[in-house]
C-alpha cells in the first residue's frame, strides 16, 4: 500500500482539507517505523541499537581504546550527543552505564571507572564523576571500521559521517543480548556464552543448513552475567530457540551450610539476572513479617563483593528443598526471562529469527566485511605497487631523472613522457626525499614489491574462492574463542542447568501459609469470612441487614475450600485468602468468576480422596472423585453439565451403600448406590423421575445406620432399612410420599454431606 504524501500549503493562506484518518495513519506509521528502526530493535549483524553504536563509535574517535587513558563520561556523552545522537544526555549516559555494568552485560563493551551502580539497584554517579574507555570486546566490534568494511551515512546534521553497522568481529547480538519495546513489537534476547557461540558458528560454517535444534549441543541455553540456574526442560528450551519465542525459568543458586548440632542454614550465592538485590531483600523481609513464609525464621544479607543471602529455617526438621520452593514461588529468587528474538534482518526488516538464523546473519555479515576489507586492501596494494614501480624507474635512471628535474620548468610531464610513467608515479618521484636515494632503499623497494605481489595474489585467490573465505572467517572465530574461552575468567560459563525438584503441589502451598485452625462462615447472601480458631458458638455473630448464617465449618489456613454452584461448576479458594472475622466478610463473587444468574449450592472443605454425588434439578447425576473437582482458575471447573432451565441443586459425600432422593413433590426414593456410575464430567443419568417439579435434595447412608434427617426444630429422625421398605426401589423410579415428620423444606437437614446448613461441621 503506497503512502500518501500530505501536500504542504503553498501560501500562508492556502488551507487544504485532508481526511483525519489518512493523516493519522501516515504520521503514526512514520512514528512507528522510526521507533522500530532507530530506537527499539537491534541490528542482527552487530546486535546494537543506534544509540549504542554511536556511543562506541564516538569513543573510538576519542581514541579510548583498551589500555588508553580514561576520559570523563561527560566528554563522551557530549561528543556523542553533539555529533551523532541529538537526544537527551541522560538517555545516552544511561545506555553508556548499562554497557559498563558487569551484572547487566555478559561481556561489557565499556570499561568504567567510578560508580556505575551496583546489583543492589543503587544509581550510578553523575557523568561528571565517572570515566570510561572501550573494552576488548568493543574493540573487536569496531575492528577494521576504517578499511571500508561497512557503509557510512551522514549524521543528523550532515556535518560528519556515522557507520550504518559495525564490522562486528564479536557476535554481540547473542553474546550480550538485547531488550527493547517498539510500536506493536518488542525484543528480548538474553546473553549467551561466546565460546559456545563460536563452536556453533564453526559448525554452521561446515553445515550451513543446520537447524537450531542441532546447534543446541553447542549452545545449551543462555549464560547470564549474574549466574543462576535454568530449570526448564530441554524440550522447552529447544522449542524456544527454534521458534525464536519463549522464556527461561531462572532460579537463584543456593547451597546448604551445616551450622552444627543438626542445624543448618541456606546461603544464596547467585540471584536471577536483572533482579535488584536490595528490592529482593526488602520483599523477603516483608513476607517473613507477614508470616507468608512460615518455614523461614530469619534472613540476613551478608553480601560484600559477592552475593550472600543467608536463610535460617524455622526448625531443623524443615526440608531445605521445600523451604526454597516456597521462596521461589513467592519471591524474585525465581524469575522468568523472556525470549523474543525480534531483530532487524539486514538492518531493514523486523523479523523473529531462531538461533541458527541469528548466527547465520552474523556469519553472512562477517563474510561481507571480509570481502570489503579484501577489496580495500587490494586497492591499497595496487596503489603502492604503482608507486614502487615509479621508484624503481627513478633508481634505474637516477642521473637522467635528476637532470630533467634540474633543467625543466615543468618536470612532471617530461618524466611521464620520457619513462612512460603514470600521473601517480610522476608525483611520487617528485615528492621523494633525497635521503631515499641511497642504494639500500632500492633493495628495500624490491623486497617490498615482492611481498606486496605475493599478498596481492593471496587476496585474489581469497576473493575467487568461497571456501577460502569461510576458512579465513573460521580462523578468526577460533582466535576469538581462544580470547574468550571457557578457561578465562570472563569466558567461563556462569549459568547452570538443572531440573526443578518434583514436590507435591499441596505440600508447597501448605509451606506458604502458617497452619492455624479457622472457622469458615458463609451467609445466606454469599458473604465469606474466616474466624480464628474453631468457634462452635456462632450465636453472637453479626451479619448485614436481611442476611443471616447459612453454613459454617471448621478448616485450617492451609485448607482448600470447594464451592459448588448451580451452573454445575466447582470453584476452589485457598482458605488463607478468605477475609478475617472482623466485619461482615466479603462477597464470594470477589474470589471467583461466578455468572450473575448462578447461585451457590454448597460450600465445604476439601479433604481429598472422597467421592461426591452431584445432581441437577431434573434428577440427573453421577458420582465424581473429589480430586477431580479442584479448579486451577477463577473460572472454576465444569463437572455437571446442565442447560437452562435445568440447574445443579445438590451435592453429597458418598458414605454408604444407599442413596435417598427427595423431590419437590415430596416423593422420596431409596435405591442402591451401585446403580449410579462414576464419571469425571458429564450430564449424568436419571436418579429419580418427577412428574411435577424436580429434585430437591439427596444424601447417602449406610445400611446399618439407616436414614437420618433433622427437622426445623432440631429433632433427629432415623428410619431403619426395614422401615424404609416402602420407599426402596431402583434408580429412575418416582418414589412415594415422604414419611411422617420429614421437613417441609424437603431437605435432609444435618446431612452426612460436604457441609452443614445452619450449623458447624468438623
Amino acid at each position: 500500500m503506497a503512502t500518501k504524501v500530505i501536500p504542504e500549503p503553498k501560501e500562508s493562506g492556502d488551507v487544504q482539507d485532508i481526511a483525519l484518518r489518512e493523516a493519522l495513519e501516515e504520521r503514526y506509521l512514520a512514528y512507528a517505523l522510526s521507533t522500530i528502526m532507530n530506537r527499539a530493535l537491534p541490528d542482527a549483524r552487530d546486535g546494537l541499537k543506534p544509540v549504542h553504536r554511536r556511543i562506541l563509535y564516538g569513543m573510538r574517535l576519542l581514541r579510548l581504546d583498551p589500555g588508553a587513558t580514561f576520559k570523563k563520561s561527560a566528554k563522551i556523552v557530549g561528543d556523542v550527543m553533539g555529533n551523532f545522537h541529538p537526544h537527551g544526555d541522560q538517555a545516552i549516559y544511561d545506555a553508556l552505564v548499562r554497557l559498563a555494568q558487569d551484572f547487566s552485560s555478559r561481556y561489557p563493551l565499556v570499561d568504567g571507572q567510578g560508580n556505575f551502580g551496583n546489583i543492589d539497584g543503587d544509581n550510578p554517579a553523575a557523568y561528571r564523576y565517572t570515566e570510561a574507555r572501550l573494552t576488548e570486546a568493543a574493540r573487536l566490534l569496531l575492528e577494521a571500521i576504517d578499511e571500508d568494511a561497512v557503509d557510512f551515512r551522514p549524521s543528523y546534521d550532515g556535518v560528519s559521517q556515522e557507520p550504518v553497522v559495525l564490522p562486528a568481529a564479536f557476535p554481540n547480538l547473542l553474546a550480550n543480548g538485547a531488550q527493547g519495546i517498539a510500536v506493536g513489537m518488542a525484543t528480548s534476547i538474553p546473553p549467551h556464552n561466546i565460546a559456545e557461540l563460536c563452536d556453533a558458528a564453526l559448525y554452521l560454517i561446515e553445515q550451513p543448513k543446520a537447524r537450531s535444534r542441532t546447534l543446541l549441543k553447542y549452545v545449551p541455553g543462555p549464560d547470564f552475567p549474574t549466574g543462576g540456574v535454568v530449570v526448564d526442560p530441554p524440550e522447552a528450551i529447544a522449542e524456544a530457540y527454534t521458534t525464536g519465542r519463549g522464556s527461561f525459568r531462572l532460579r537463584a543458586r543456593w547451597k546448604t551450610e551445616d551450622t552444627g548440632r543438626g542445624t543448618y542454614q541456606i546461603v544464596v550465592t547467585e540471584i536471577p539476572w536483572q533482579v535488584q538485590k536490595m528490592r529482593l531483600v526488602e520483599q523477603i523481609a516483608a513476607l517473613i513479617n507477614e508470616k507468608k513464609l512460615p518455614l523461614v525464621a530469619d534472613m540476613r544479607d551478608e553480601s560484600a563483593e559477592d552475593v550472600r543471602l543467608v536463610f535460617e529455617p524455622r526448625s531443623r526438621s524443615v526440608d531445605p528443598t521445600l523451604m526454597m520452593e516456597s521462596l521461589f514461588k513467592l519471591t524474585e529468587l525465581e524469575s522468568r526471562v523472556p525470549l523474543n528474538m525480534n531483530v532487524l534482518v539486514r538492518g531493514r526488516i523486523p523479523r523473529v529469527v531462531g538461533l541458527a538464523e541469528a548466527l547465520s546473519e552474523w556469519l553472512t555479515h562477517r563474510r561481507e566485511v571480509l570481502l570489503r576489507r579484501s577489496h580495500y586492501r587490494l586497492a591499497q596494494i595496487e596503489h603502492r605497487l604503482e608507486v614502487l614501480g615509479g621508484y624503481l624507474v627513478a633508481y634505474l635512471n637516477i642521473d637522467k631523472v635528476i637532470k630533467i628535474i634540474r633543467k625543466e620548468d615543468e618536470p612532471k610531464p617530461v618524466l611521464m613522457k620520457t619513462f612512460r610513467l603514470s600521473d601517480l608515479q610522476a608525483d611520487s618521484i617528485l615528492n621523494m626525499r633525497l635521503r631515499n636515494l641511497r642504494r639500500l632503499e632500492e633493495i628495500e623497494i624490491r623486497d617490498e614489491d615482492k611481498r606486496l605481489r605475493a599478498e596481492k595474489k593471496s587476496i585474489e585467490d581469497l576473493l575467487r574462492s568461497e571456501k577460502e573465505q569461510w576458512k579465513t572467517i573460521g580462523g578468526e572465530i577460533r582466535k576469538l574463542r581462544d580470547t574468550f574461552g571457557p578457561k578465562t575468567p570472563l569466558g567461563k560459563r556462569r549459568t547452570g542447568f538443572a531440573q526443578a525438584p518434583a514436590h507435591d503441589e499441596a505440600a508447597i502451598e501448605e509451606a506458604l501459609v502458617e497452619r492455624e485452625p479457622i472457622t469458615v462462615v458463609v451467609s445466606e447472601k454469599g458473604w465469606f469470612r474466616a474466624l480464628r480458631g474453631q468457634v462452635a458458638d456462632l450465636s453472637n455473630l453479626a451479619f448485614k441487614a436481611d442476611d443471616a448464617l447459612d453454613r459454617a465449618f471448621f478448616a485450617e489456613t492451609t485448607s482448600k475450600i470447594l464451592i459448588f454452584a448451580t451452573n454445575g461448576r466447582f470453584y476452589t479458594i485457598d482458605a488463607a485468602k478468605l477475609p478475617g472475622g472482623r466485619g461482615h466478610g466479603e462477597p464470594i463473587r470477589l474470589f471467583i468468576e461466578l455468572e450473575q444468574q448462578a447461585e451457590i449450592v454448597d460450600v465445604f472443605r476439601y479433604q481429598g480422596g472422597r467421592k461426591l454425588l452431584v445432581a441437577s434439578k431434573q434428577g440427573r447425576g453421577f458420582i465424581v472423585a473429589e480430586d477431580d473437582c479442584l479448579a486451577n482458575t477463577r473460572k472454576g471447573k465444569q463437572v455437571l453439565n446442565v442447560k437452562p432451565p435445568d440447574a445443579a441443586c445438590a451435592v453429597a459425600t458418598v458414605e454408604g451403600e444407599l442413596i435417598a432422593a427427595i423431590g419437590e413433590n415430596r416423593k422420596m426414593l431409596v435405591f442402591p448406590i451401585e446403580q449410579v456410575p462414576e464419571m469425571a464430567r458429564g450430564r449424568g443419568i436419571r436418579l429419580q423421575r418427577h412428574r411435577d417439579g424436580g429434585l430437591s435434595d439427596l444424601k447417602t447412608f449406610e445400611v446399618e445406620k439407616g436414614l437420618t434427617w433433622t427437622d426445623s426444630a432440631g429433632r433427629v429422625f432415623t428410619l431403619s432399612l426395614k422401615e424404609l421398605a416402602d420407599w426402596r426401589g431402583n434408580r429412575a423410579d418416582a418414589g412415594r410420599l415422604a414419611p411422617k415428620g420429614f421437613p417441609k423444606n424437603n431437605k435432609f437437614g444435618n446431612k452426612a454431606g460436604p457441609s452443614s446448613a445452619k450449623g458447624v461441621e468438623d
